[in-house]
């Protein structure tokens, strides 16, 4: 492979402007450049899980992640690329399906947290809603939203649900059980 980013100190980001894989410049607040934030601190969460060591299959599946979220960023820097495809939102329903087949149906709600994998997840699951929001917004802002597609906005929402399916089986696998949601611990209005 031929180098591809021999300088990284570039000062070209100085002044608030950065360039997109197609040499435009925009600032570092325009919509386009916060999703491509976004997108890599949610790989950068996922990458957080993966060094907590989940299961073997949860941590495939979380390597293909990650590459189909460097995949995004590098269709996101390119204005006018296609992005995600059906085949990766079908990967991650049937990866969310056989991993929630082996999970006992939920009663109540569960609290983020537990075992530190698991509270990882929790988090990565929080971030991937938050890039998902932010998505949404993106992808409905027309003229500058071209050759962005339903399926990143599937893919994202399909990943959120994954992730806390894989709290879950990694809760079970920790033995670190989850907690739920408990209303009488909660304190009522007027106490």
């Amino acid at each position: 492979m031929p180098d591809r980013l021999n300088t990284i100190v570039t000062r070209g980001g100085d002044a608030g402007e950065t360039s997109l894989g197609d040499g435009s410049r925009r600032p570092k607040h325009d919509p386009r450049v916060c999703l491509l934030g976004d997108v890599d601190e949610l790989n950068a969460s996922i990458g957080v899980v993966r060094a907590h060591g989940p299961d073997g299959d949860v941590d495939g599946v979380l390597e293909g992640v990650q590459h189909d979220l460097f995949d995004l960023g590098g269709a996101l820097c390119f204005p006018g690329a296609t992005l995600l495809s059906p085949a990766h939102v079908r990967r991650l329903d049937d990866a969310a399906a056989a991993l929630n087949a082996t999970l006992p149906p939920l009663k109540e709600f569960v609290l983020p947290g537990g075992a530190p994998i698991v509270a990882s997840l929790h988090v990565a699951r929080t971030v991937c809603r938050r890039v998902e929001r932010n998505a949404s917004a993106f992808f409905s802002g027309g003229e500058e939203a071209a050759g962005l597609t339903a399926d990143a906005a599937a893919y994202l929402n399909r990943l959120s649900d994954y992730l806390f399916i894989a709290a879950r089986t990694e809760a079970r696998r920790a033995g670190a059980g989850e907690t739920l949601w408990q209303k009488s611990k909660s304190i009522a209005p007027g106490e």
